[in-house]
């Protein structure tokens, strides 16, 4: 696995059915090292830190591999690093089935740990100019992933992505998703849902969110 591109932005100003909309959802390739803190890499801000942003997504990643298939969705649009917003293109994972949350990660100087799968807001109709985009990317079931700084250091496009360790009781960041958006759970899914919620780099409000829903489910 490797780092093919390595894409930051700052907020800018959008118009959006007749309004302004404040976006940094418009990443760009950058050369060079960069500096991965612990909130974001260096030149690259959020917009919204009530939904975006924060330490258990300072890093988003999405696959190369994903970009084929949307050319073949999207003919029409151009399509160059960066356009899912994302600040790791991966190469090496082919699927959200490859990784899993908690798995701790080495790349360039820094180590990070997977998070959380992506799930999209408004903001990525407004890039595709298309209100339906947020629902193709669901259905797509391409999220992409999100990364915390375990420990700070520099990463540039061409570093490799090695796996340090994984969490025992972690599930594929796709199951994450499937989980999310399920409406009632098998068994199968309850058990897998019961670990999910003991894997330690789950964010706190996902960690609340099923453990709602599972007792809901229960009762």
């Amino acid at each position: 696995m490797k780092v093919v591109s390595v894409n930051c932005g700052l907020p800018l100003e959008v118009l959006w059915h007749g309004r302004p909309v404040t976006t940094s959802f418009y990443k760009e390739p950058v050369q060079g090292r960069v500096a991965l803190r612990t909130l974001n890499l260096d030149g690259d801000r959020q917009s919204d830190l009530t939904v975006h942003g924060g330490k258990d997504k300072a890093v988003y990643c999405y696959p190369i591999e994903h970009y084929e298939f949307w050319r073949r969705e999207l003919p029409a649009v151009a399509l160059p690093m960066g356009s899912f917003g994302e600040n790791f293109t991966t190469e090496g994972l082919p699927s959200e089935n490859a990784i899993h949350v908690g798995d701790r990660l080495g790349v360039g100087s820094a180590e990070v740990v997977v998070t959380q799968p992506r799930l999209p807001c408004y903001k990525l109709g407004i890039r595709f100019a298309s209100d339906g985009m947020v629902k193709r990317f669901l259905d797509a079931g391409r999220s992409g992933f999100y990364l915390a700084v375990v420990r700070e250091g520099e990463v540039a496009a061409g570093d490799e992505i090695t796996v340090l360790s994984r969490d025992p009781e972690s599930v594929p960041v796709s199951a994450i998703t499937r989980l999310y958006l399920a409406k009632r759970f098998s068994e199968k899914e309850m058990q897998q849902v019961e670990r999910v919620v003991r894997v330690a780099a789950l964010p706190e409000s996902w960690r609340n969110y099923f453990s709602e829903k599972l007792a809901r489910l229960e009762s």
